[in-house]
C-alpha cells in the first residue's frame, strides 16, 4: 500500500480487529482472573429431538458423548428453536434475530444484506471464524450466511440421500473437515482465537440404519422401524461429536474453549399424525437440546426456564466481553453460566412456515403466504394459532407434555400475547415481501424435494 493512501475496507477491519482484541483481552470481565478462551465451538445437529438423548431421560444409550458434554456445564431443560426449519433456525442463531426480521423464513430464501451477526462481531474483535455445514439448505448461495464467516465450508462429499448428486456428507466427513481446518489454523504460533461452527445433517430423514451402533441400543437389523433407524442415526452422529471434541481438546485446552451444543429443530416421529418437521409448532418439532460447557468456569447446572436458539449469540458475546447489539432478540445466560441468576422468565413467540419456495406461483408474497402457525409459550402454558385452518389450541405442558389433550378455544379470542406475536410476525413478513429473491436452480429444487421441503 502506498504511503498516504486510504485504507481499504479489509485492511481497516483487520486493524480494528487487532485493536479490539487487545482491548478485550485487557478489559473483559472473564479475563481478569482467567486466561481468555482461544476457541468458541458451536456444534449443531439437524432434526435432533431432546427426548432421544439419554441426558434428557431417554432409556436407550444413544448419546454418551453428548451426555458428557451436557453434563459438564449448563444444560437447558426447556429450550426451543424459533422456527422448526434448518435455514431459518440457523440464520437466527447466527444473526441473533427472528426469521421475520432476518428474511430467511423458508428454506431457499436468503437473509437480508448487512445484518449484524455473532461471527461478524467476533471477527471485528480479532477472531478468525469458520463454519462447516452438511445440509444442502445451508448452502451460502441459498442462505447468504457465508458472507459472515472467513471460511464457509460446504461439505457435500457423499450421496447420503437416494439422489444422483453429492448433496450431503456423513458425520465423519464433517468432523474430518473441521479438524483439518483447526489443525491448519493453529500451525501459526500467533494464530488468533477462533470461532468454529459445525453442523451435522444426521439424524435428518431418511433415517439410515447404522448397524455398527444398533446392538448396544438393543436394535436388530430385522425390519427396524423408522423410529429405531432414527435412534441409530443419533448414536452415529454422537460418536462423531465425541471424535470432534476429542480432536479439539488435543489442540486447545478445555479450559480455554467454550463449547455450545444445540439442534436446529426437533423431529416429529408420528406424533399428531406427522413425520418430519417444519409444518407445526408441537413440542417434537420445537423442543431442542441446548447446553454450554466451559471447563473450570461453568459449573454443571440444569436450567428449567425457557430458552431459545436466539439466546446463543448474546450469551457467547457477553461471556467474551463483547458488545451485544440492541437489536438481538435473545437473552444472555452468561451470568447464570458463571454462577449468577438466570434471566427473568419470558413469554416467547414462535412461528412455522412452509418448507421452501418454488415456482412462479409462489413468488408473490413468498414470505407472508408461507406462514402456517404462530404460538406463544408462557412457562408451561402453550397457545397455538393455525393461520389458514384457524385451529386455536391451548396446552398445559406440565400436565400434558405430549400435547395429547388440547383445550379447544373456538369461542374465546386469542390471548393478547398471541395476538402480539401474530401481529409482529405478520408485520415483519409484509415488509420482507418487498425483497427480491433468487429463483432456485434445478439442482437445488431436486435436493429440496429429496429433503421433503417441496411437494
Amino acid at each position: 500500500m502506498r504511503a498516504g493512501a486510504p485504507l481499504d475496507s479489509a485492511t481497516r477491519r483487520r486493524l480494528t480487529g487487532v485493536l479490539a482484541l487487545g482491548l478485550w483481552v485487557t478489559t473483559s470481565p472473564v479475563s481478569a482472573a482467567h486466561d481468555p478462551p482461544k476457541a468458541v465451538v458451536i456444534v449443531t445437529i439437524d432434526a435432533l429431538r431432546a427426548d432421544r438423548l439419554s441426558a434428557y431421560g431417554y432409556d436407550r444409550p444413544t448419546s454418551p458423548a453428548v451426555d458428557a458434554l451436557l453434563g459438564a456445564g449448563l444444560r437447558f431443560e426447556w429450550a426451543r428453536t424459533v422456527e422448526p426449519l434448518t435455514s431459518p433456525a440457523m440464520a437466527s442463531m447466527i444473526t441473533g434475530i427472528e426469521p421475520h426480521r432476518h428474511g430467511a423464513t423458508r428454506n431457499g430464501l436468503a437473509i437480508r444484506d448487512e445484518l449484524e451477526s455473532l461471527p461478524a462481531i467476533m471477527a471485528d474483535a480479532g477472531w478468525t471464524t469458520a463454519a462447516f455445514v452438511s445440509n444442502w439448505t445451508l448452502k451460502d448461495s441459498l442462505t447468504g450466511l457465508g458472507a459472515h464467516f472467513d471460511t464457509y465450508g460446504e461439505v457435500f462429499t457423499r450421496r447420503r440421500w437416494f439422489g444422483l448428486l453429492n448433496s450431503e456428507a456423513t458425520a465423519d466427513d464433517v468432523t474430518a473437515e473441521a479438524l483439518d481446518w483447526v489443525e491448519d489454523h493453529l500451525r501459526s504460533p500467533a494464530a488468533p482465537p477462533f470461532l468454529l461452527w459445525v453442523h451435522y445433517v444426521e439424524p435428518h430423514a431418511p433415517y439410515r440404519f447404522h448397524p455398527e451402533v444398533a446392538p448396544r441400543l438393543g436394535i436388530t437389523d430385522k425390519d427396524p422401524t423408522r423410529s429405531d433407524r432414527y435412534d441409530t442415526e443419533v448414536a452415529a452422529v454422537d460418536r462423531a461429536v465425541g471424535e470432534l471434541l476429542t480432536g479439539l481438546e488435543a489442540r486447545v485446552p478445555s479450559d480455554r474453549m467454550i463449547v455450545v451444543f444445540a439442534a436446529d429443530h426437533g423431529e416429529s416421529l408420528g406424533e399428531h399424525d406427522y413425520w418430519g418437521h417444519g409444518r407445526n409448532l408441537y413440542e417434537p418439532n420445537l423442543r431442542i437440546p441446548l447446553g454450554l460447557r466451559w471447563a473450570g468456569r461453568v459449573a454443571p447446572r440444569v436450567i428449567d426456564r425457557q430458552a431459545t436458539i436466539l439466546d446463543i449469540a448474546p450469551t457467547i458475546l457477553e461471556l467474551l466481553g463483547l458488545p451485544i447489539p440492541e437489536g438481538f432478540a435473545g437473552a444472555s445466560w452468561a451470568a447464570a453460566a458463571l454462577g449468577g441468576e438466570p434471566p427473568a422468565e419470558r413469554i416467547l413467540c414462535y412461528q412455522a412456515h412452509k418448507g421452501a419456495v418454488h415456482g412462479e406461483h409462489d413468488a408473490d408474497r413468498r414470505r407472508s403466504k408461507g406462514l402456517l402457525w404462530v404460538g406463544v409459550v408462557d412457562g408451561q402454558r402453550k397457545e397455538l394459532l393455525q393461520i389458514k385452518g384457524s385451529a386455536h389450541e391451548l396446552f398445559d405442558l406440565a400436565r400434558d407434555p405430549r400435547e395429547t389433550a388440547a383445550s379447544s378455544l373456538d369461542d374465546p379470542p386469542p390471548s393478547p400475547e398471541l395476538l402480539t406475536c401474530l401481529g409482529t410476525v405478520s408485520e415483519g413478513l409484509g415488509a420482507l415481501d418487498r425483497l427480491a429473491a433468487h429463483r432456485l436452480d434445478d439442482e437445488t429444487v431436486e435436493q429440496l424435494k429429496a429433503l421433503g421441503y417441496l411437494e
